[in-house]
């Protein structure tokens, strides 16, 4: 069968050329790879540079900040100049910053080279899942859309397994060089990619914008589809900034963006995915065990992400994220237990905290992770689709840079503190969740905002 046609099974749309939809989460994998490799090289580049607990945290969080200037940007230049040419910088940013990062003759380059690739993460951030969603049939919108997350989970675990593997000799420099290879994979995929639809739309290029939705939705549905573009799009003339919290459609919408993008980080994942070997470390392991036991943390959250991404288009967004959130409090309250009660002494001790640390992938794989990624473009307007995305990602990466910044330092003072305080931002989102999320799953985006007008 041709890798072209439309498959149809269950009575939904399959899409047809999955190759494309991965390549165009490859920014995913490079956005895990280069925010989870720090979780181990960290340990070495420590001894090797002498780094203090704020230092430590300067190298960890340097990508971030970066990231909060990528986020800004990304969103109103591919509403200028498109999603695919601009996450084809990205792809050059990250092949350079690598190298950079690899050769770095002092911690202040190191921090530099960081920065740089903290821009490819920020613009990768707000575009791949926003490209994803705009190219996706909405059948399986969620699913294609939760390749993004499940992208940064496989670059987490790579990431994992390059540390553990030159955890021997502690070489930190191949660590982070090795993240050339996936950056240019995604320059070559992408040189062959269509742009998103919606954009081509927007920007009166209708009849290639036809061709590239012929390609993935079967050509009975395209008609349909592209007079639902067009509708949104001239619905209302192009809002600025400050409109955008004027109007309350589209006020609401920015605002339960606002809410997923902040509380994706307020319920702990980056201390989990940056600091994992140091938690177990602390815990009493080696250096080279803690790093073994996150690869196993990593891989959970791949398994977990895909059968997220297979049933979140069947069983909703909502109940995922509810559920989800019920065991990140459980697993936070009893890490924090543990550390109160100095159990990390005993087996039981390091028994329960491999498994808390478990349940949290398990749980935020399967809802947080991929579903705010889901839903935030299913949130937000066609016409300042990526100014919006950029605010809200901006946001996220803000809120991100805050907890991981202070980790170092709030775990030194008192471990058990921050993991009960983390317990309770995730008991905080359950309230908010239930009370303002909507479902979003089964509709188009245009109806979805048509919907909200």
């Amino acid at each position: 069968m041709s890798a072209d046609r439309i498959i149809q099974r269950r009575g939904q749309l399959l899409p047809p050329r999955l190759w494309t939809y991965l390549i165009g989460a490859l920014g995913g994998l490079l956005f895990g790879y280069d925010t989870g490799i720090i979780a181990g090289a960290i340990l070495f580049i420590r001894s090797d540079f002498d780094l203090d607990p704020l230092a430590q945290g300067l190298v960890v969080s340097a990508l971030i900040f970066g990231a909060l200037a990528g986020a800004v940007v990304a969103g109103y230049l591919s509403d200028r100049f498109g999603r695919r040419r601009l996450l084809l910088v990205a792809g050059a940013v990250y092949a350079g910053g690598a190298l950079g990062a690899a050769f770095a003759p002092s911690v202040e380059v190191l921090i530099g080279f960081r920065l740089l690739l903290g821009l490819a993460v920020g613009v990768s951030s707000v575009l791949v899942p926003l490209y994803l969603a705009e190219l996706a049939p909405t059948a399986v919108r969620g699913g294609l859309t939760s390749l993004n997350q499940l992208m940064i989970a496989i670059g987490i675990f790579a990431s994992y397994g390059v540390t553990y593997v030159f955890s021997g000799d502690g070489n930190w420099r191949m660590m982070l060089g090795l993240a050339i290879v996936p950056a240019l994979l995604m320059l070559t995929g992408l040189w062959f990619m269509d742009e998103s639809p919606r954009w081509l739309v927007v920007h009166g290029h209708v009849a290639q914008a036809r061709a590239v939705l012929t390609r993935s939705h079967g050509v009975e549905q395209v008609a349909r589809e592209i007079a639902e573009i067009r509708r949104a799009s001239q619905m209302s003339s192009k809002p600025g900034i400050f409109e955008l919290f004027r109007a309350r459609w589209l006020r609401r919408g920015m605002l339960m963006a606002a809410m997923l993008a902040v509380f994706q980080q307020l319920i702990g994942i980056n201390t989990i995915v940056y600091y994992a070997p140091t938690i177990l470390n602390a815990a009493g392991f080696g250096k080279s065990s803690a790093i073994l036991n996150s690869v196993g943390l990593a891989s959970l959250s791949i398994i977990s992400t895909i059968i997220a991404a297979g049933v979140v288009d069947r069983v909703g967004r909502r109940p995922l994220m509810l559920g989800g959130l019920v065991g990140i409090v459980i697993s936070m309250v009893m890490i924090g237990a543990v550390f109160f009660s100095n159990g990390f002494h005993t087996l039981g001790g390091k028994i329960i905290a491999v498994a808390c640390l478990a349940i949290f992938k398990i749980a935020f794989s399967m809802s947080w992770g991929p579903v705010v990624w889901v839903m935030l473009p299913e949130l937000l307007p066609l016409q300042v689709r990526g100014t919006a995305m950029g605010g809200a990602v901006f946001l996220n990466w803000a809120t991100n840079c805050l907890v991981s910044l202070m980790f170092p330092v709030m775990l030194a003072a008192g471990p058990g503190t921050v993991f009960e305080l983390l317990a309770g931002f995730g008991v905080f989102a359950f309230i908010l969740t239930a009370k303002w999320l909507p479902e979003t799953s089964k509709r188009s985006l245009e109806q979805l905002e048509l919907e909200r007008h």
